[in-house]
């Protein structure tokens, strides 16, 4: 049974920083594509990063590229957003997603309609 849990969301001040997790419970395969996405009120949810598990590739966003950072525990259980240098406009809910069956040029792509599984959300605030 696939499962996706984040963690790690809150409330900061513009500037610093916080880091969000997902505990994956994922099928066995090869590769995947593990991605961290974002919805504020009464917008699209975006692709804010996306990692693909067969080369280590990444990808970000232009609106948050140099400031947050995608990655994945050693053991492939967790899969983290590290989130620097936070602004006001990075106020949303954040998701973990994960799908298989793709290339990477899909996963480079970022976007929502290809991912099955999503985790519940964790709510991350910037005031300024």
């Amino acid at each position: 049974q696939v499962r996706l849990v984040e963690s790690g969301g809150g409330s900061v001040q513009a500037g610093g920083s916080l880091r969000l997790s997902c505990e994956l419970s994922l099928w066995p395969d090869s590769s995947y594509c593990l991605g961290w996405f974002r919805q504020a009120p009464g917008q699209g949810r975006e692709g804010v990063a996306t990692l693909y598990t067969a080369g280590g590739y990444t990808w970000y966003a232009s609106s948050v590229k140099g400031r947050f950072a995608i990655s994945q525990d050693n053991a492939k259980n967790t899969l983290f957003l590290q989130m620097d240098s936070l602004k006001p406009e990075d106020t949303a809910m954040y998701y973990c997603a994960a799908e298989t069956g793709f290339g990477r040029d899909t996963c480079y792509a970022r976007s929502s309609l290809y991912f099955s599984y999503w985790g519940q959300g964790t709510q991350v605030t910037v005031s300024s």
